[in-house]
């Protein structure tokens, strides 16, 4: 695995990198000890390690004995309690859909006693692919490339959004009933915790996506942060492992296919932490990936606009929290500097993707 979450900012604040001997987070003496209690004959010589930089909240770990190599994932720093639950959420999805046409890393293992690492985590198998996080990388792969790398990557949100819930034994993964609600709910709430400045529009959109909240479709299983460096892709240009599934929940599809419509139409901002691949030569247009899984899918996207203006929303508010972060000095990070400014932007484009005026400052 070359590569893991990189959403727009660290909020975590995750440690330096530290030495193959002694990475920060990771007692390689106790997993060590861990794997051969509970896999006798996995490891076979002496552990080193690195931190796999980037990352919304859990770290993350390429650990190899000089034979085989695995990936670690655990909760950040100081942040145990409010996220060990996520481990074994995180490893439950990607052990029910090992068996479905979905690429996911294999598991090896997970542990829920804190007392080994000092935080639940789990173990999986390493895949070898890249996680494209800039139009500069795809732009080196080509045009032609580029364009089957991204239709790729909504051929498989298609094959996620397939999987029978009850089939792979996640039909109580969630509570899709009031999805949309709830997320409308716990994104205003995140705004009102990193409200520290006025943001013109950002009351009027919250509102008018409650006002105009779409009839949802049967729910399906959704990633929750469903984009392209949000996956590993091989020389083949084949999607061969999706990663990051922390928010991973049983809800609405569309939501999945909103987010990544948002993130296509995005242009490169110079240094910002926001992944932006969707002007390189080549890159289907928003339009096109909507339709490629509307005809793939067979469901109805027509409301697909209340979906990216979520999005933008969604992405507004993660960006603010990082801002209001950033000002209090806890979060640093290449562009954090200039997050703040990116964030009346990502108003106006949902505003207008419903429909609405941008607001004046």
């Amino acid at each position: 695995m070359s590569g893991t979450d990189n959403p727009p900012g660290n909020p975590a604040g995750n440690p330096p990198v530290g030495s193959p001997d002694d990475p920060p987070g990771l007692d390689l003496g106790r997993l060590r000890e861990h794997l051969d209690r509970e896999r006798p004959g996995l490891v076979r010589g002496a552990l080193r390690a690195r931190l796999i930089e980037g990352g919304r909240s859990n770290l993350t770990y390429a650990v190899t004995d000089g034979v085989s190599r695995w990936v670690v994932r655990r909760p950040p720093l100081g942040h145990v309690l409010a996220t060990a639950h996520d481990m074994t959420r995180e490893h439950r999805v990607i052990s029910a859909l090992s068996d479905t046409p979905v690429p996911v890393p294999g598991t090896v293992l997970l542990c829920e006693d804190p007392e080994v690492l000092g935080a639940p985590f789990y173990v999986m198998d390493f895949v070898d692919g890249t996680p494209y996080r800039t139009s500069a990388q795809l732009a080196a792969i080509g045009p032609e490339r580029t364009r089957a790398v991204v239709l790729g990557l909504v051929d498989t949100l298609v094959d996620l959004h397939a999987v029978d819930p009850a089939a792979a034994g996640l039909d109580d993964f969630g509570r899709p009933e009031g999805f949309l609600e709830r997320q409308l709910r716990r994104w205003g709430k995140q705004l009102e915790a990193s409200g520290s400045r006025e943001l013109p529009g950002i009351a009027e959109l919250h509102a008018a996506l409650g006002k105009a909240l779409p009839a949802a479709p049967a729910p399906t299983v959704v990633h929750g942060d469903y984009r392209l460096d949000n996956v590993l892709v091989g020389d083949d240009d084949q999607v061969r492992a999706v990663l990051d599934w922390e928010m991973s929940t049983l809800g609405d599809p569309l939501t999945d296919l909103g987010l990544l419509v948002m993130y296509s139409e995005q242009e490169t901002v110079p240094d910002a932490p926001v992944s932006t691949t969707g002007d390189a030569p080549g890159h289907p247009s928003a339009q096109e990936l909507v339709e490629r899984y509307a005809e793939r899918s067979g469901r109805d996207t027509s409301a697909i606009d209340w979906y990216t203006a979520f999005a933008y929303f969604k992405l507004a508010v993660i960006l603010e929290g990082i801002h209001y972060r950033y000002t209090l000095g806890q979060t640093v990070g290449a562009g954090f500097d200039r997050i703040g400014s990116l964030v009346p932007a990502f108003i106006d484009r949902g505003l207008l993707k419903l429909r609405l005026q941008p607001q004046e400052d």
